[in-house]
């Protein structure tokens, strides 16, 4: 099983390094040529090496001509008959030429991604990339929104104790065994998440008293999307995330996990959409709708001291405002257009 990760990282890296003119010949060294492509807004989904080639990679290559791909964990295990590969990372690159719309820089930027590649007969049959547009466009200096509520900028990889526990790139090996034990404290922690819906009983006090706090680390970090941010401990998870988001989101249910894997020290899961909810709240500027949206959402988890210490949680945000009327795209535009260019 390991040879999968280290395909999946060489393949990929080989394709953010190769350039336009390799792009085609590396695409097809790492996909099958049928592969199915889906992601963030508005990329959303493309079907063969064509469509990906032309909807994913090109235009990037073309925003960001050196661009790397730099990974921050990986892990790897097998979920509903397939061999999975996830991963976060950041690919990095000098942002000469716009991008979806966004202006070009001329600056270093990290794009940071979240990643579930599906392997079958040695290749990548299946991506879902959630890569975090709307960052892109902080680093750019056009940001679109409100203040964050929580800490914006770019995630750290996994960070270690006393025991030095940093594997995340343990490209040789996959540990099913531990990962099966910290998945299931994974799940477990979900499981807490959805005792509470009510909104009567989901005040500061009461989400700090639930009992998902037996599995958070004391120095835990939550690094959350831009537009919300990362947060520390479970105060600053409560605070900076969780009560704005019940609020904004009090009725919500899980649905169509298409991920759920265990690796050593690591586990991750991931839905197409992963949460629907009733919008009946504030957020990110926008008031209630009073329609139900999804989610389209991976969380990563590092387990350090038997508890969950970091959570690194790629969702698609833009795709997300767009079904509460918040288009980030026009809103971008307008900004550029009375040229207010400024950092979030």
């Amino acid at each position: 099983m390991s040879l999968s990760k280290r395909f999946v990282v060489e393949a990929l890296c080989s394709v953010a390094a190769g350039g336009e003119a390799g792009l085609g010949r590396h695409l097809a060294a790492a996909y099958s040529p049928d592969a199915q492509w889906r992601g963030s807004h508005p990329l959303n989904q493309a079907s063969g090496l064509a469509q990906i080639e032309a909807r994913v990679w090109r235009p990037l290559l073309q925003a960001l001509p050196d661009l790397e791909r730099r990974d921050l964990l990986v892990l790897q295990g097998h979920y509903a008959g397939s061999d999975i590969v996830g991963a976060v990372g950041h690919y990095l690159g000098t942002f000469r030429n716009d991008w979806l719309g966004i202006p070009a820089s001329g600056q270093p930027v990290f794009l940071r991604y979240g990643e579930m590649h599906a392997l079958a007969g040695g290749r990548i049959v299946q991506t879902t990339m959630l890569v975090d547009v709307l960052d892109l466009m902080r680093q750019a200096g056009c940001w679109p929104l409100g203040p964050s509520t929580a800490a914006e900028g770019r995630w750290p990889g996994p960070g270690g104790g006393a025991d030095g526990d940093h594997g995340a790139l343990l490209l040789d090996s996959v540990d099913a065994t531990q990962g099966a034990v910290n998945l299931a404290q994974t799940l477990a922690m979900h499981g807490t998440l959805g005792a509470y819906n009510a909104e009567a009983t989901e005040g500061r006090q009461g989400l700090l008293a639930m009992p998902q706090r037996q599995h958070w680390h004391p120095r835990m970090m939550w690094y959350g999307p831009s537009g919300i941010g990362s947060t520390r401990g479970l105060d600053g998870f409560v605070d900076g995330h969780q009560l704005p988001f019940r609020i904004a989101f009090p009725r919500r249910r899980g649905s169509q996990h298409y991920v759920r894997i265990g690796d050593g020290n690591f586990s991750a899961t991931g839905g197409w959409p992963s949460v629907t909810a009733w919008h009946g709240g504030p957020f990110m500027g926008g008031g209630p709708t009073g329609r139900e949206v999804t989610m389209r959402v991976m969380d990563f988890y590092h387990h350090h001291e038997g508890l969950i210490r970091e959570n690194w949680v790629p969702i698609d945000i833009i795709d997300l405002l767009l079904q509460m009327d918040i288009d980030v795209f026009a809103r971008m535009r307008l900004r550029l257009a009375l040229g207010s260019r400024h950092a979030g």
